[in-house]
């Protein structure tokens, strides 16, 4: 093994660590763990805290060749391999667990009921006899969606008529989910008719993958919401300003004696103020019909086979959003599953959920525009 050390030159002045780089010309990774690794050529390198002043030849030429400022594209690369070696230096990004006092790497998965780590195949082995499983969302993070699929790949191996109740889409929409769960419609014909930049609006690449493989695999799709133009027109005035055809869509009965949830919104209303939304008892009127009308799809589409549920976390914290009025109405078991982001101040509670999976930190690089309309959501995140 030849080991080659980039001092702070490289990095800017005012930093003093270097950073060494362990190489094998074989193209194997070095024997060190929990660092990036990043291939150049034929050499595979490892980013560690050793220190050591021997060089390669061999790769400084290489290197040399690679990086020559005169050529844009190789500026671009050696300006990522700076950002690799940079970001070695900073701190893992974990999950504080308040109740715990404990931090978790992304990857791990906590079991409420222990308050331990879980393996996956231990979460999947749990997950076997319940009848609707939530998994959470922030709807443009894209490891939540992997999350998701890999869950519904793993439960569809074991339940085969399974279904998948999504809350990106409003049950008027019902008979277009049909057709593409049974082929007939291709994804050009599938977003047209679903109106999905009109309506969700979220980067549609971020779910295809699901779409795909239930539409491959003929798993039906259940619709969830409502239209979603009602929510904000109720936060605004009320239920009594909807039209009696908009009166048509709500749901058969809205529960609002919950305390506790009512005070979990009512902290979150009073930190986002949004002009013409200045009645609490509206706010928490439009999301208590959202969160019912969801609730009640799911109990008419239960049909006594497993259900897989993707919302917003927000509607699945605290079980008091959409599972315990879903429970409420059909008594089904049910599990939540709380996709929870690492990074610098990032934290949870184990009273989120009955189990919190931490994934990778947010990229706002990467945020969509929140749909039409959705400004006067709560916490559908």
């Amino acid at each position: 093994m030849t080991r080659i050390n980039f001092t702070n030159r490289w990095l800017g002045t005012g930093t003093k660590q270097l950073l060494q780089l362990c190489i094998t010309a074989s193209g194997h990774l070095c024997p060190i763990s929990k660092h990036k690794n990043i291939k150049i050529a034929r050499y595979s390198i490892n980013f560690c805290d050793l220190r050591s002043n021997k060089f390669d030849p061999n790769l400084c030429a290489y290197l040399g060749k690679l990086f020559r400022p005169r050529s844009l594209i190789n500026i671009f690369l050696f300006s990522l391999f700076l950002g690799n070696i940079w970001g070695c230096a900073l701190p893992v990004k974990k999950l504080f667990i308040k109740d715990m006092s404990e931090s978790f790497e992304v990857g791990t998965i906590i079991s409420v009921e222990t308050g331990k780590p879980i393996s996956y195949g231990g979460l999947i082995n749990d997950l076997e006899d319940v009848q609707v499983i939530y998994v959470g969302e922030r709807h443009n993070e894209p490891s939540h969606h992997d999350i998701q699929l890999r869950l519904i790949k793993e439960l569809f191996k074991s339940h085969p008529y399974i279904s998948v109740g999504m809350e990106t889409f409003d049950r008027s929409y019902q008979q277009i989910l049909y057709l593409w769960s049974d082929g007939e419609l291709d994804e050009k014909e599938f977003m047209e008719k679903m109106h999905w930049y009109a309506n969700w609006r979220f980067d549609f690449e971020l779910y295809k993958d699901i779409l795909l493989f239930l539409k491959n695999n003929k798993i039906r799709i259940v619709g969830l919401n409502l239209p979603f133009h009602i929510p904000p027109k109720i936060a605004i005035g009320g239920i009594e300003t909807l039209s009696d055809d908009e009166k048509k869509n709500l749901p058969s009965d809205v529960d609002t004696s919950n305390a506790d949830h009512k005070a979990y919104l009512e902290k979150i209303f009073k930190q986002h103020k949004v002009k013409g939304r200045e009645k609490f008892e509206n706010f928490y009127m439009a999301q208590c019909v959202w969160e019912e009308i969801m609730a009640e799809s799911i109990s008419q589409n239960l049909k006594g086979n497993p259900m897989i549920v993707l919302v917003g976390n927000g509607h699945i914290v605290h079980k008091f959003g959409i599972p315990d009025r879903a429970f409420r109405r059909t008594g089904a078991s049910f599990k939540t599953i709380f996709l929870a982001p690492a990074g610098s101040g990032a934290e949870a509670e184990l009273s989120f959920a009955d189990y919190i999976w931490v994934t990778p930190s947010i990229n706002k690089h990467r945020m969509g525009r929140r749909p039409h309309g959705h400004r006067y959501r709560l916490s559908d995140k």
